[in-house]
């Protein structure tokens, strides 16, 4: 199996922008839309267009569905057709499933058939989406202009249990820290319980821990170099 092959089911304009980009970053794609004409537009941006039913178990099992490294589930227009497709997905055992809620009645409808990743309206960024499937450790991504971007990042093992100063990641990897969000234990009501506590203005001796939250400054390029070089 390739390294990093995804599939994305349903694909119209938001669909289109994930497995275009996926495809960009070197990742093989699957597109998959019932309709012809949005797999069409895909032909000459993905290795493989196919034209089916998502909501066909046997389609589905027919094309080694459940090899890919993670699926998206972008049906955009039924959301019928968008949970028994998922359903489907987690019989099958796909590794990592992904699925659009357009609202959060349908977030809660998702959850409680065990989905534990769903894009929410304002995570519909293409560029954003498929920069997560890639690098599974970022939380989110601010686009600005010229290819800039703040992106939050779960701790990438390079870096756990490294000084700032060791890190050097401004002369290093041409990137900022903005700041850190740190997992710490308070008392609330009598119960402990853990919450992020942002470290304002960290130090070069500031040493990064495991469950540490890393929010960075940079070009897409650099980031993105950093993430690869530091998994």
């Amino acid at each position: 199996m390739a390294e990093n092959r995804f599939a994305v089911i349903g694909c119209g304009k938001f669909g289109r922008a994930i497995a275009r980009k996926l495809s960009a970053r070197g990742a093989e794609v699957v597109a998959i839309d019932m309709n012809e004409s949005n797999v069409e537009k895909l032909q000459e941006d993905v290795a493989l267009c196919i034209a089916m039913d998502a909501t066909d178990k046997k389609a589905l099992i027919a094309q080694n569905i459940a090899d890919v490294d993670a699926v998206v589930v972008s049906i955009g227009e039924n959301f019928e057709a968008l949970l028994l497709c998922s359903v489907y997905l987690q019989e099958l055992n796909v590794k990592r499933i992904i699925a659009r809620a357009n609202d959060q009645h349908q977030r809660r409808i998702l959850e409680k058939i065990g989905m534990k990743e769903i894009l929410s309206p304002e995570d519909e960024v293409g560029i954003v989406v498929a920069e997560k499937l890639m690098h599974p450790s970022v939380i989110s991504i601010l686009q600005l202009p010229e290819d800039y971007e703040i992106a939050e990042i779960k701790a990438p093992k390079g870096i756990q249990n490294r000084s700032l100063g060791d890190i050097n990641l401004r002369d290093k990897y041409k990137i900022n820290l903005v700041t850190i969000e740190r997992l710490v234990e308070r008392t609330v009501k009598g119960e402990k319980v853990m919450h992020h506590h942002v470290i304002g203005i960290p130090t070069p001796e500031t040493v990064i821990e495991a469950s540490d939250t890393v929010v960075l400054f940079g070009t897409s390029k650099d980031i993105v170099r950093f993430l690869e070089i530091n998994k």
